[in-house]
Parts: structure tokens; C-alpha cells; sequence
């Protein structure tokens, strides 16, 4: 299952850190993590094009981070409430099984 989880503050986007594999078929087969693979790495390459947000992006086996450096400009926090509609989209679609999206405001 792939876990997603995202740290707001005062309405602005501070962190999302992505965990796990969906496991919904194979390796290369995998829809499900297409998909959010799709979404987050669009939303990262629009953040470094569109916006002038501070960030550090990281990827690895199962693990992606998005880490802000101050607060979301407002193109930014569109960008993320565009990832997050998309996310929580598939998690519905998919009855919670192979993706979660927890929201935390700190």
C-alpha cells in the first residue's frame, strides 16, 4: 500500500512524504502507482517551472518527499491542492485499498 502523508501549516503546504508500493498488479503493471507516480512528479516539475516556492524533492525505492522552505506562493498551494484532489481521487476509487492520503494541519 502506498501511504501518503502531507503537513500543513496556517494553510500552507509544508511537507508530503510518500511510502510503499501500491501493489494492485506487477511490477510494470501497476496502475495505481503509475498514476500517483505520474501526479506527484508532474506536480514537482510544475512547482520548479511554474513557482517560484522553495523546495527540496527526494525519490528512492518506494519513497518520494516534497519539503517547502517557507510558505506556498499561491501558484504553489494550487499545484498542491491540485495533487492532493488527484490523490484522494484514486484513494476513493480504489475503496482505500492500495492508497491512503492523511492530512495533518500542525
Amino acid at each position: 500500500m502506498i501511504r501518503i502523508t502531507v503537513r500543513k501549516r496556517n494553510g500552507s503546504y509544508e511537507e508530503l512524504i510518500s511510502r510503499g508500493h501500491a501493489d494492485y498488479a506487477e511490477e510494470g503493471k501497476d496502475i495505481v502507482c503509475a498514476a500517483v507516480s505520474a501526479l506527484i512528479i508532474n506536480t514537482v516539475n510544475s512547482l520548479e517551472t511554474f513557482t517560484e516556492d522553495k523546495f527540496q524533492a527526494a525519490d528512492g525505492d518506494g519513497f518520494v518527499s516534497i519539503r517547502f522552505a517557507g510558505p506556498n506562493t499561491d501558484r504553489g498551494k494550487l499545484l498542491m491542492d491540485s495533487l492532493i484532489l488527484g490523490l484522494t481521487e484514486i484513494e476513493h476509487s480504489c475503496s482505500h485499498r492500495y492508497l491512503t492520503v492523511k492530512i495533518r494541519e500542525v
